[in-house]
C-alpha cells in the first residue's frame, strides 16, 4: 500500500510543476483522493457489496467533485489534475500513466448492459472539458484536446481535437511527449488551415476594395477639378 502511495505522489511531481512537497500532495490534491477512494470502492464492488461501494463513491464525489463509478477499472499512476467535474462511468477502463484534466467525461452512449464506456490505453492525456463517449478504444499515448467530443476509435499516438473529434496528428507523432491540457503547438489541422486561408483571402479582398475606392475618389476629384476649370474657361470666353 505504501509503495503505491509513493508511486502516486511521484506521478504528481512528474506532471504538475505546482506541486512543492509530498505533504501538500497528500492533503491538497483531490484527484489523488478520488483515486484512493475508488480503490476502496472497487474492492467493495468486487466483493459484491454494491450498495456500500456506491455509497462511499457518492461520499467521495461530494468530497472531491470527481465521480468515479466503483465498477470502473483504473491503472497505476493515473493523475486527475484539478479534477472538478470529472465523470468516469461503470465500464470505463483507464490504463497506466494516463492524465485527465477537469471536466472530463468518460461516458456511455447506450442504456443497454455490457461494455458502454471507453477504454484508454497507456499514457493517454485528455484535456479539460473533453468528452470520450461509448465503448471505443483510445490508443496508447494519444492526446484528446480540450472540449473535444470523441465517439470514434483513436489510433496510438494521435492527437484529436474538435466537435466531433478529428485526428490532427497521426500515429506516433509526439506520442511520448506530455502536453499540458493536451494542446500541441503548431498542429497540422486542415480545418484551421482552411479557415486561415479564407481569412487571408478576405483581408486581400478588403485591401483591393480600399485601393479601388481610393482610386475612384481620386478620379472623382480630378473630374470635379476638370469640370471647374472648364466652367472658368467658358466664363472667360
Amino acid at each position: 500500500m505504501f509503495a503505491r502511495l509513493r508511486e502516486d505522489i511521484r506521478s504528481v511531481f512528474d506532471r504538475d510543476p505546482a506541486a512543492r512537497n509530498s505533504w501538500e500532495v497528500l492533503t491538497c490534491y483531490p484527484g489523488m483522493h478520488a483515486i484512493w477512494i475508488h480503490r476502496l470502492t472497487r474492492t467493495l464492488w468486487d466483493l459484491r457489496l454494491y450498495w456500500l461501494g456506491r455509497f462511499l463513491s457518492h461520499i467521495g464525489r461530494g468530497l472531491t467533485g470527481i465521480e468515479i463509478h466503483p465498477g470502473a477499472t483504473i491503472g497505476r499512476r493515473v493523475f486527475i489534475d484539478h479534477g472538478m467535474g470529472v465523470v468516469i462511468g461503470q465500464t470505463a477502463e483507464i490504463g497506466d500513466d494516463c492524465t485527465l484534466y477537469h471536466g472530463v467525461t468518460l461516458g456511455g452512449t447506450s442504456w443497454s448492459g455490457g461494455k458502454r464506456h471507453p477504454t484508454l490505453g497507456k499514457g493517454v492525456v485528455i484535456g479539460a472539458g473533453a468528452k470520450v463517449l461509448g465503448p471505443i478504444f483510445v490508443g496508447d499515448g494519444a492526446k484528446i484536446g480540450s472540449n473535444a467530443v470523441v465517439v470514434k476509435e483513436v489510433p496510438p499516438g494521435a492527437t484529436v481535437v474538435g466537435v466531433p473529434g478529428r485526428v490532427v496528428e497521426g500515429e506516433g507523432a509526439g506520442a511520448t511527449r506530455f502536453a499540458a491540457y493536451a494542446v500541441v503547438q503548431d498542429q497540422d489541422d486542415p480545418y484551421a488551415k482552411a479557415i486561415r486561408t479564407l481569412v487571408e483571402h478576405s483581408q486581400e479582398l478588403d485591401q483591393t476594395v480600399q485601393a479601388l475606392r481610393a482610386k475612384l475618389d481620386r478620379l472623382e476629384r480630378e473630374l470635379a477639378e476638370h469640370e471647374t476649370a472648364t466652367d472658368r474657361l467658358r466664363a472667360v470666353k
